[in-house]
């Protein structure tokens, strides 16, 4: 059983977090050389990437949903029962 749905745009924001961090980490330990501006084209286009990955999961999502709702053929449950005498 899952505990919560799967949402890639977080999943893509939160590697780019990690690789930024990761890089500047490097930088602190001496490892190599980052330039201060590297920052913003990376989370500009982590953010841009998870947006386009989030409006592509959403579309999947809902052509899902709509695909299972069209599979059900049976009556609606609001015209079985005592409601549907009055």
């Amino acid at each position: 059983m899952l505990l919560h749905e799967f949402r890639p745009g977080r999943l893509v924001v939160g590697v780019a977090s990690l690789a930024l961090a990761a890089a500047y980490g490097g930088e602190l330990a001496g490892a190599w050389s980052v330039p201060w501006w590297l920052a913003v084209p990376v989370m500009c286009g982590g953010l841009g990437v998870a947006g386009l990955v989030t409006w592509v999961a959403y579309g999947i999502r809902r052509r899902s949903a709509r695909s299972r709702s069209a599979e059900s053929s049976g009556a609606p449950a609001s015209s079985s029962g005592s409601q549907a005498m009055r």
